[in-house]
């Protein structure tokens, strides 16, 4: 069981800022959802479905690209030959 101590020991190392008046609440959620998950501890998988596995991906087709020029004809800049993006920091 976790308790609203654990609540903001975990809040606090996710950098999550929990109210003291939503504390009660995320634990109860908290708590309800590690109670799934024994729940699911105590399901045998013996009796699962078993199907057959096929590959539905297609094989790779090689045809022919556009044209350098006409690709770069589209672009709003340019630079050597190829589509100048603006700098991401």
């Amino acid at each position: 069981m976790v308790t609203e101590k654990d609540v903001e020991h975990i809040a606090e190392l996710a950098d999550i800022d929990i109210d003291k008046d939503e504390l009660v609440t995320f634990t109860h959620q908290f708590n309800a959802i590690l109670e799934y998950f024994d729940v699911l501890d105590r399901v045998h998988g013996k009796d699962a479905i078993t199907r057959d596995l096929s590959n539905v991906m297609r094989e790779d087709q090689v045809e022919p690209s556009l044209p350098q020029e006409e690709v770069l004809r589209n672009a709003a800049a340019q630079e050597d030959g190829f589509i100048k993006a603006p700098r991401v920091m």
